[in-house]
């Protein structure tokens, strides 16, 4: 967020925020990227320090705090910190919404506590391998069976799909109906037939455990149940608009720091006896990337008001999904190009920028996606 638009507590917080990042997680980077994922400790750390759950009532852990800014400047700082693996969004922008708003006072007693403490880690479970964005087709079953449900199906790219205690999980509870036979049940660890698969090896994001998951005759009490049977797809489109400005948020930090760094390299970078930022080229690239980031940064800012007062529509979260991602690969690329062969260099931060950047546009609804969505609210 702009400085004008944060409160003298929330500088606080951020302040607070990036030392933890500057002490905790920056100089684990490299060996979590080697691992494949974060330490429990780090999470449990992060939880000590109250940054998961900022909405979520006092009484069941959390600091009671309903202002979006907090969740962004998480985001932000995560982003200047280099972690690609600390998922904490994942915690706070998919997990906390639903169990806020569809969890009852024993599962709130029995989950939320945890859940901002850091002790359990959360994932959400909802694409398959034989569909990504058609969740409305999901093959994942949960038969009724008196006191328990009995799942069996399987989840593919899940984050925190290795380390999660407790996993969101969409499932079909009717499969005579589409959309409406969808429910959501909260698998957690330890329960007879809840496999993982081996972590899933992708071209960034290393430190981000990636996996699939595998239920074979899994029986869920049915207190485990989340909000209603027969209304998961529904819970699911209401939360997708903050899960996408999350996205968003990554992406225009990553603008942002990416930018900054590279007119500090054209600065300090000589060719044929003068700064390689001086060239007209360069000059207009870096002039050209300046003003796209400040739109993007004047729309985000406007999406995190509007969500902050219940007024972001679907429509415009995919927009700001769509555009921000997309000027994020555009932004990266040519940024590595201005870094010329030192751009190539994995020490680089342009080079892992390069290379954790690719999926933004696709998790989350892809870019055609987001575009769908929005020509449909045009009447098409």
């Amino acid at each position: 967020m702009k400085k004008e638009h944060l409160t003298e507590e929330q500088m606080i917080f951020q302040d607070a925020v990036r030392t933890f990042f500057e002490r905790e997680i920056t100089p684990n980077n490299e060996q979590w990227e080697k691992d494949g994922q974060v330490s429990r400790e780090a999470w449990l750390k992060a939880g000590a320090n109250n940054f998961f759950g900022i909405d979520v009532p006092e009484k069941y852990g959390g600091m009671e705090i309903d202002d979006y800014r907090y969740n962004t400047i998480l985001i932000e700082e995560g982003v200047r910190s280099l972690s690609s693996g600390f998922a904490h969004s994942v915690q706070n922008d998919l997990v906390v919404p639903y169990l806020l708003s569809h969890c009852n006072e024993e599962q709130k007693k029995r989950w939320l506590p945890k859940i901002c403490s850091g002790e359990t880690i959360g994932a959400l479970a909802m694409t398959e391998p034989s569909g990504g964005s058609d969740l409305a087709g999901i093959k994942t079953t949960a038969k009724d069976m008196g006191d328990h449900y009995l799942v069996n199906g399987s989840k593919t790219f899940i984050t925190n799909g290795l380390l999660s205690d407790f996993v969101i999980t969409a499932v079909k509870t009717d499969s005579k109906k589409n959309a409406k036979g969808i429910s959501l049940l909260v698998l957690e660890r330890g329960m007879k037939g809840f496999e993982r698969g081996k972590k899933l090896e992708k071209i960034g994001q290393k430190a981000q455990d990636t996996a699939e998951l595998f239920f074979k005759d899994v029986k869920v009490p049915k207190e485990n149940l989340l909000g209603e049977e027969g209304k998961g797809f529904y819970y699911m489109m209401e939360n997708l608009p903050k899960e996408r400005l999350s996205i968003a948020a990554g992406s225009i930090a990553v603008i942002e720091f990416i930018l900054e760094l590279t007119i500090q390299y054209c600065h300090e970078r000589k060719a044929f006896g003068q700064k390689i930022g001086s060239f007209q080229n360069s000059k207009f690239k870096l002039a050209e990337m300046t003003t796209e980031a400040e739109i993007g940064r004047t729309f985000y800012d406007q999406c995190v008001f509007e969500l902050n007062d219940k007024t972001l529509t679907p429509e415009k979260a995919a927009m700001a999904k769509w555009w921000l991602t997309e000027l994020e690969l555009k932004v990266v690329n040519q940024c590595l190009q201005l870094h010329g062969g030192y751009g190539y260099i994995l020490e680089y931060p342009i080079a892992q920028a390069y290379l954790n950047s690719r999926v933004q546009t696709i998790y989350g609804g892809t870019t055609e996606i987001m575009k769908e969505i929005i020509g449909r609210s045009l009447g098409f």
